[in-house]
């Protein structure tokens, strides 16, 4: 048996694309990103989109666009990938970290408020396992401190709210194409956002802050630098493997929601373990993978149970190995307080992340539950 967490769904017409690029002479500041940005932003409604070259630098840019730096403060979620902290960390500001809700893991909206000081700049959000965070109300909450809100959207293209896409809700999104994702373009990301300026800084940006791309040189070599930027840029290779698999992604989301929903019916109700709900109708998942929450009796038998799952050819992770305040980095940087993130806590902890992607069935599925199930259950006799 192989069930592993994630793996590229690569087909044909990738390769293909991938192909004509290295065939022409053009190999960035090409047609194709271009065109890829304009397919993103018609799958997810958004009036502008920017590639760029990972969801981190992404994040990183809106920032850097915006012009935080120290003395700022922007709020993130404690349960979240290390890279949410490092896009603000870099730009001299300070990430201050709000636990998580235990239901969903999103961030816990009722603790946000409580976070915000006079130099509080932004909101950050993160969709946690690709379940929405009901952003009416954070939207509320940054209205009323007159804050940016970003959408860190690396686990949540297809995932909705009151059926607006997730990223567009908030002031920016910015979604992750690495390998195990929704989809991929090997490596790579995109922001979406509603504001024109806005956009345009970031195109300008992502590219060293050069005024002309090649083609708009009239004469080769000629351009100007009108302002500080990066090479943060998404090549036309990575972009005609997205441009691909952005028409595909409708077929991959389908058959997520079918194996999260086998696999949840599976699982059911079991000595051990709880599984974290799926959301309501107004949040729409589009179901990253399945997480359990182990109980306190069996928590510290989880490195056992996944090299159970290892051995038995399934594949399984944790989202996240730790709190990101608890990460040796800012642990140091600015201590933790193990009161403030409980939840984040348990959620790091206890759970096991179980695979749900395309790459797999609905057979994979009960195979999974199965296996699980038996493995608790010699643990617990």
């Amino acid at each position: 048996m192989l069930i592993p967490f994630g793996a590229p769904m690569i087909g044909a017409e990738e390769r293909a694309a991938v192909s004509d690029v290295l065939a022409g002479p053009v190999l960035v500041h090409g047609p194709v990103a271009a065109a890829f940005e304009q397919a993103f932003a018609a799958f997810t409604g958004a009036p502008h989109a920017v590639s760029v070259s990972s969801c981190t630098a992404g994040m990183h840019l809106v920032y850097f666009c915006l012009g935080y730096g120290p003395g700022d403060e922007v709020i993130v979620p404690a349960q979240t990938h290390v890279a949410t902290a490092h896009a603000v960390e870099l730009t001299g500001a300070r990430p201050v970290f709000v636990d998580a809700e235990a239901g969903t893991g999103n961030i816990d909206i009722k603790k946000i408020e409580a976070a915000i000081t006079p130099r509080t700049r932004a909101i950050a959000v993160v969709h946690y396992l690709g379940v929405p965070v009901d952003m009416p109300l954070v939207m509320t909450i940054a209205r009323r401190h007159n804050l940016f809100v970003l959408e860190d959207c690396a686990l949540s293209p297809g995932a909705s709210v009151d059926g607006v896409h997730t990223g567009l809700h908030g002031d920016a999104g910015v979604f992750s194409f690495y390998p195990v994702k929704h989809i991929t373009t090997a490596e790579g990301g995109m922001v979406i956002l509603r504001d024109a300026k806005l956009a345009a800084q970031l195109m300008l940006k992502k590219a060293f802050g050069v005024d002309r791309t090649h083609s708009e040189r009239k004469v080769p070599g000629i351009y100007d630098t009108v302002a500080l930027g990066f090479n943060y840029r998404m090549s036309e290779i990575h972009a005609a493997i997205g441009k691909v698999q952005v028409k595909r992604l409708p077929g991959f989301l389908e058959q997520r929601s079918k194996n999260h929903a086998a696999l949840s019916k599976a699982l059911g109700d079991f000595a051990g373990y709880s599984v974290l709900p799926a959301p309501n109708t107004r949040l729409q998942s589009c179901h990253y993978c399945l997480a359990v929450l182990l109980g306190e009796a069996i928590a510290e038998k989880r490195p056992s149970i996944m090299a159970a799952l290892t051995a038995q050819g399934i594949g399984s992770s944790i989202y996240y190995p730790q709190p990101v305040p608890r990460m040796t980095y800012y642990r140091e940087k600015y201590g933790y307080n193990p009161a403030c993130y409980p939840v984040a806590a348990r959620l790091s902890d206890r759970s096991i992340a179980l695979p749900v992607g395309p790459h797999l069935s609905t057979a994979d599925m009960h195979a999974i539950a199965d296996n699980l199930k038996e493995i608790i259950k010699s643990l617990l006799l």
